[in-house]
């Protein structure tokens, strides 16, 4: 080990916050001397990966390791110190306490700066039996071997998993993959509760389809037990379900225990709060990763977001100041996030509309169907995109998809377009790559845009999916053979190829919402009727596509 001149840059937790500190710390300052400690017995792994492994889709567990002690040691000449936990710190004497959990020694290290990456912890519900043998959350490597040992043992033929969001659905694949029955548990009525509840729906459907059982809208009441382990799990609902594995996703709380018993500022949604360069209100100790609060773009306040992208990138800024004492600003972020569930997968990024009525942001969504390449290449898979706009400015605010193929690459242009500040105008002027293989000419995010601009010029105004339609002129434009399947009572029902010849069973000064399948039809519909007369007619956002997932009970199946 090389003899070190420079400041003594202490990091506590090894995962992505920390990894991303340490060896940027190192690129930017040779003659420090770095040290991590993290208490469990891995560093640097790939927790995203986690349940891929235990349903075998990843094979070899070394592949999980992103970067291994020798790595660190030979390359970067950093100390890592796994099995260590810092149980302490002195922000006068600027010292921490650190226990060897393989020895029981302690001992005391200095520091010159100090990062903070200690993430979260799975939430686990306070309920007599959840200490049980076969109940289980996923955090680290050694959860991952817990899980997959008991697994093995052969115990296992249903299996429970508690929470919906992005952990719980990936468990549920993988476990129903390896041939186990699955029950999926979810407190709120939707799964992905952070997804506007109709564009989660059809990953709910997905689910069903493939036979796990959903309780939705129905939470944990206690454990039956017998010998140490879990035999059912009974539901507020009284519903009984016998199991002999859990696995509990219901989300993670921030690791803030050292920063709290320190005096370390918190913010208001229970991280630590930090700069732009990363450090708290010790300007000598930084933090970085799921125990932080960053600014959320949209919203303009600082809050949680535990993803692995903002982890990554607060890390870097964090060691490239400690070391240096100059950095770039730690960008606001938007929580983009994708996750696949069997055939389907659903993302996000920005503000839902969920999170617009809770902050008091206004805004506007639609949605369209679209296929992710060229509908007449082979191969062609339908998603659905929603864009969330300003209804004055027509900025971008926030998107969510659902498809089975090409989700990320819509997504991961209008993250780009938020994070620039862009207008729903902008995403139509975009120059995006085009073969049928790949995409369509006028792309999905094209046609995002231009509906959203659509509305924002008057030429075809859109109505909410879930609008009261009570007393409107409704004109359903589909097909005979569509409306036969599914329609909408009440609504006058004109297939659009016929309606310039049957404009005269219509009045023209009653207010008139169009609706067909997905938008497409009624845009053409709504232009011929406000170019006829009709002063006050709207498009239904998404048609008949979404009114069904938004009021399954005001459609009426045949």
């Amino acid at each position: 080990m090389a003899e070190h001149t420079g400041p003594t840059i202490v990091i506590v937790g090894g995962v992505a916050g920390g990894a991303s500190a340490a060896t940027r710390a190192r690129r930017c300052n040779e003659d420090a001397r770095i040290i991590i400690y993290e208490k469990d017995g891995y560093a640097s792994f790939a927790n995203c990966g986690l349940p891929y492994y235990i349903g075998g889709e990843i094979e070899d567990r070394e592949k999980l390791l992103v970067a291994k002690p020798a790595l660190f040691k030979n390359r970067f000449d950093i100390e890592l110190n796994t099995r260590h936990e810092v149980t302490g710190i002195d922000a006068k004497a600027k010292s921490v306490s650190v226990i060897n959990h393989e020895s029981g020694e302690t001992l005391t290290q200095s520091y010159d700066k100090l990062i903070l990456a200690m993430g979260a912890a799975p939430i686990v519900p306070p309920i007599d039996g959840v200490d049980s043998d076969n109940v289980f959350t996923l955090r680290n490597l050694e959860d991952t071997d817990g899980i997959t040992d008991y697994l093995q043992s052969g115990a296992v033929n249903h299996a429970t998993v508690i929470g919906a969001g992005f952990i719980g659905l990936e468990m549920v694949e993988q476990l129903h993959n390896k041939g186990i029955a699955v029950s999926l548990v979810e407190l709120q009525k939707q799964v992905l509760p952070p997804m506007d509840p109709e564009m989660a729906k059809p990953i709910a459907e997905e689910v069903a389809s493939k036979g796990v059982a959903l309780h939705l809208g129905d939470g944990i009441a206690g454990f039956e037990t017998k010998g140490g382990k879990v035999k059912a799990v009974v539901l507020n609902s009284g519903t009984k379900i016998d199991t002999n594995l859990v696995i509990l996703g219901i989300g993670v709380r921030p690791n803030t225990q050292l920063a709290v018993a320190i005096g370390l500022e918190l913010g208001e949604t229970g991280g630590i709060t930090i700069n732009e360069f990363a450090q708290t209100s010790n300007p000598d100790i930084y933090a970085a990763g799921d125990a932080v609060e960053y600014e959320h773009r949209v919203i303009g306040q600082k809050m949680r977001i535990p993803l692995a992208g903002p982890a990554n990138r607060a890390g870097r800024i964090a060691g490239q100041h400690a070391a240096t004492g100059e950095a770039s600003a730690i960008p606001p972020v938007l929580g983009t996030a994708i996750v696949r569930v069997f055939g389907k997968g659903a993302a996000s990024t920005g503000l839902s509309m969920k999170l617009a009525e809770r902050y008091g942001i206004p805004a506007k969504a639609t949605v369209i169907s679209a296929n992710h390449h060229a509908g007449y290449f082979p191969g062609a898979k339908p998603m659905m995109l929603k864009l969330i706009y300003a209804p004055d400015s027509g900025k971008v605010l926030g998107a969510q998809a659902v498809g089975a193929a090409g989700i990320d690459k819509r997504i991961d242009i209008i993250a780009t377009m938020i994070q620039m500040g862009g207008t729903v105008r902008d995403l139509t002027a975009l120059d995006l790559s085009y073969a049928p293989p790949y995409g369509s000419a006028k792309d999905a995010v094209h046609m995002a845009a231009f509906t959203a601009c659509n509305d924002l010029d008057g030429l075809t105004p859109t109505v909410a999916m879930d609008a009261d339609l009570d007393g409107l002129q409704v004109v359903d434009v589909r097909t005979d053979a569509e409306v036969a399947k599914m329609s909408l009572p009440g609504a006058i029902h004109i297939p659009v190829d016929v309606l310039r010849d049957r404009i005269g069973e219509l009045d023209p000064s009653k207010e008139t919402v169009v609706t067909c399948q997905s938008g497409l039809r009624a845009h053409v519909a709504v232009r011929i009727l406000k170019q006829k007369g009709f002063a006050n007619v709207h498009n239904l956002v998404g048609g008949m596509m979404m009114r069904r997932l938004v009021d399954p009970d005001g459609v009426e199946y045949k």
